[in-house]
C-alpha cells in the first residue's frame, strides 16, 4: 500500500502530516490529563516566565511520539535514518528529564555534543563545502567536522532558547521544515521531504494546544527535538545541493537560503551570547534579552510577537530566492543587516516607550 501511495506523492505527503498531526492530537489531552494528576506544572515562579499559572510542559512528549511513529511507519527503509532517531532518542531523554527535574547545563552540552558527533561521523552527516563563502570552498575532513557538530549544537540550542513565548518555537519549526520540505521536493528527493513533513504535522498538532492561550508547552523535549531534525535537513540539503541534477536558483544558494531559513532562532542566539560576554557574565545565564522579551516590552502580545517574528522569516527566505543572482556572501551579509535593522527598530520602541512613561511619571509628580 505505501509502495503505492509513494508514486503519487502529493497524497503521500498530505498523508504523512494529516498521519502525524492526529498522533499529536490524540496524545496531547493524556499527557494534559497525567501532567494534572501528577502536578507536573512549569515553574511558574521564575523569572522569565511570561505566564501567572501552572502549564504543563511535557508537550515535545508528544511531538517525539508523533514524529518517530510517522517516521518509522512511511519512510522507506533504504534511507539511514538509525543515526537521526538514535540521535532524538538520546535527546529526547536528556529533554524529558530536565522538564521533569532539570539538567545542568555542562550536562546538557555534553549530551548535545555527542548527539552532533554521533551523526557527523558514523552518520555522516556534515559540512563538506562552503560553496565559496569567505573564499572558503571544499572543507577538509576535521574541518568539517567540527564546522558541522558546532553548527548542529549552534541550532539545537537555538531552538531551545526562543522557546520563550507562547507559539513561537513552534512556528518557527513549522516554517523551517516545510521550506525544506518545499525545497527537497523540487530536488526530487522525497524521502528527506517526508522526514520535514513528519516534523511539521507532529510541531503543527502541537500548536492547536500551546496558541495563546496556551494549556501546554514543548519544553526542552519538543524544542531540542525541533532544533535537532532543522539541523539535518539544513546539512543535508546544503550537500545535496553540491550534486544535484535540478539546476534551480536556490541550489547555488544553498548556504544563504539556510541562514535564512534559521535567522530567527540563530540570530537571535549569536545576539543574546555576545551582550552576555560583552557584559563579562556566563553566555548561559538565563535573562530576558532575547528577541522576543524584548518585544513584550513594547506592548505586543504573545500571539503579535509570533506574527511578526514569523513574517520576518518568511521576508528573509524570500529575499534570498529574490536575489539569488548575488554570491552567498552578499546573501548572508544581508540577511544579517536586515535582522540587525529589526532588533535596532525594536531597541528604538522601548527607549521611545520608557521615555513616554517617565513624561508622564514626571507629569503626574
Amino acid at each position: 500500500m505505501l509502495e503505492f501511495l509513494r508514486s503519487y506523492h502529493f497524497v503521500y505527503n498530505l498523508l504523512i502530516v494529516a498521519f502525524s498531526i492526529l498522533v499529536t492530537l490524540l496524545c496531547i489531552p493524556s499527557i494534559l490529563h497525567v501532567a494534572r494528576a501528577r502536578h507536573l506544572y512549569d515553574d511558574v515562579g521564575h523569572f522569565r516566565k511570561q505566564h501567572d499559572h501552572g502549564i504543563p510542559r511535557l508537550g515535545g512528549v508528544a511531538i517525539f511520539v508523533s514524529f518517530t511513529i510517522t517516521v518509522l511507519l512511511f519512510i522507506d527503509k533504504s534511507l539511514p535514518i538509525s543515526y537521526l532517531l538514535t540521535a532524538c532518542i538520546i535527546l529526547f531523554a536528556m529533554g524529558l528529564k530536565d522538564d521533569l527535574s532539570g539538567v545542568n547545563s555542562s550536562t546538557k552540552f555534553m549530551i548535545q555534543f555527542v548527539v552532533a558527533a554521533i551523526l557527523v561521523i558514523p552518520g555522516d552527516i556534515r559540512i563538506s563545502s562552503m560553496y565559496g563563502v569567505f573564499n572558503i570552498t571544499a572543507l577538509p575532513y576535521i574541518p568539517s567536522i567540527i564546522l558541522s557538530i558546532l553548527v548542529i549544537m549552534l541550532i539545537i540550542n537555538s531552538f531551545n532558547l526562543i522557546d520563550g513565548i507562547d507559539g513561537l518555537a513552534a512556528t518557527t519549526g513549522i516554517i523551517a521544515n516545510s521550506t525544506f520540505a518545499a525545497l527537497f521536493i523540487y530536488m526530487n528527493k522525497y524521502e528527506l521531504a517526508a522526514i520535514s513533513l513528519a516534523m511539521v504535522g507532529a510541531v503543527a498538532g502541537f500548536l492547536r494546544f500551546n496558541i495563546t492561550p496556551a494549556k501546554i508547552f514543548m519544553g526542552d523535549t519538543g524544542a531540542l527535538l525541533i532544533g535537532l531534525v532543522s539541523a539535518v535537513m539544513a546539512i543535508r540539503f546544503i550537500e545535496l545541493s553540491k550534486v544535484s541534477t535540478v539546476k534551480l536558483p536556490f541550489i547555488y544558494t544553498a548556504p544563504a537560503l539556510i541562514v535564512a531559513v534559521l535567522i530567527g532562532p540563530v540570530f537571535d542566539t549569536l545576539r543574546v551570547f555576545t551582550i552576555r560576554l560583552l557584559n563579562k557574565k556566563s553566555p548561559f545565564d538565563a535573562d530576558r534579552n532575547h528577541i522576543h522579551h524584548r518585544m513584550l516590552k513594547m506592548g505586543l502580545t504573545h500571539l503579535q510577537t509570533t506574527l511578526v517574528l514569523a513574517c520576518l522569516n518568511l521576508v528573509s527566505i524570500v529575499m534570498v530566492l529574490v536575489l539569488s543572482n548575488l554570491n552567498n556572501s552578499w546573501l548572508i551579509v544581508l540577511i544579517f543587516l536586515l535582522s540587525i535593522s529589526f532588533n535596532g527598530m525594536v531597541t528604538y520602541f522601548i527607549r521611545s516607550k520608557k521615555d513616554e512613561a517617565l513624561v508622564v511619571r514626571n507629569f503626574s509628580d
